[in-house]
């Protein structure tokens, strides 16, 4: 997949945009100034859908409350829109899917495996109303896994933040310590609000030596907390997103979210010319991106293997 690229648009296309109003739902737990959020936007806007022009964006935070899905899911559903956007976790995609009866939904999954889930039947042929992006949780966990022990050859137990949104993942990092020969120890997250410093003493007092927070937009909202506590706590972190080694986590490794957002516009574009989501492939990132905070590896005393630094796409310094 060439994320970002671009589409070609017949002119039968632009001349329906020009002729009607568009309607999008998204349903979001994360604001909308979110970085690859703004780029979805953007990209929606270079290929010819542009608010107050022919294009109405239905937007619904439930603003890290994940129990006011459903809701803000049914209230969608009543607008009459022609495609629907379902971002971030499982409870996005299920609340829209529960709420609407026949409307397309582009997804774009980031903290589960929507075949392993049941959402669509495959990834080339996903069947129904649905199609997106994935970003490959049931692989990428053990990977992070495998980096920290790059950067902490003696390690022996890595702490690991979880929630009820991402077992898949906690599963693949399981079978990546075993092969290992690391202990992971779980903290796992039950209600909200999430109890981040209890947390982080437990893993301190269990002398945990190394983080790995599994991605959920759960976690989000506490992004700038949970890097701190690691800091705090003198313990190299790992992310899934570069964002939170902007924020000060350690490393991270994932897809770039900016240029799935990209994609997942194109996606929503080919929606509104008429293309049907049971005939449009899931897609994933070939491409993941190894980020290194220089600063916060100084910060822990920590000396960053060279051929990890070599392997690393963005350094932060």
């Amino acid at each position: 997949m060439a994320l970002g690229g671009t589409l070609a648009w017949p002119r039968f296309a632009l001349a329906q945009q020009a002729e009607r109003t568009y309607r999008v739902g998204w349903l979001s737990l994360q604001p909308r100034t979110e970085p690859y959020n703004v780029a979805f936007e953007r990209r929606l806007r270079d290929l010819g859908f542009a608010e107050g022009r022919n294009l109405v964006i239905e937007f619904r935070t439930a603003q890290g409350r994940i129990e006011r899905l459903p809701e803000l899911a049914a209230d969608l559903a009543r607008q009459n829109c022609d495609v629907l956007l379902a971002p971030e976790t499982e409870a996005n995609l299920a609340a829209i899917e529960q709420a609407s009866r026949d409307t397309p939904i582009v997804m774009v999954a980031i903290d589960y495996d929507p075949v392993a889930t049941g959402h669509i039947a495959s990834l080339a042929h996903p069947g129904g109303r649905i199609t997106g992006m994935t970003h490959m949780q049931s692989e990428l966990p053990a990977k992070r896994v495998e980096l920290l022990k790059e950067l902490l050859p003696s390690a022996r137990r890595i702490a690991v933040l979880a929630d009820s949104s991402n077992t898949g993942q906690l599963a693949s990092a399981e079978a990546g310590a075993k092969r290992l020969g690391v202990e992971l120890q779980v903290l796992e997250f039950k209600r909200a609000p999430y109890d981040y410093d209890n947390a982080f003493a437990e893993a301190v007092r269990a002398k945990a030596q190394a983080l790995l927070a599994l991605g959920s937009a759960n976690f989000v909202p506490a992004r700038r907390q949970i890097t701190e506590l690691a800091l705090k706590h003198r313990l190299p972190s790992m992310f899934h997103h570069s964002l939170w080694a902007e924020f000060g986590g350690l490393m991270s490794y994932g897809p770039n979210f900016v240029n799935t957002f990209r994609r997942a516009a194109e996606q929503v574009g080919m929606v509104l010319n008429g293309r049907k989501p049971a005939e449009m492939p899931v897609e994933q990132p070939t491409k993941f991106e190894l980020v290194i905070n220089l600063k916060t590896a100084q910060a822990l005393g920590l000396t960053i293997p060279p051929m990890l630094l070599f392997q690393a796409d963005e350094i932060i310094r």
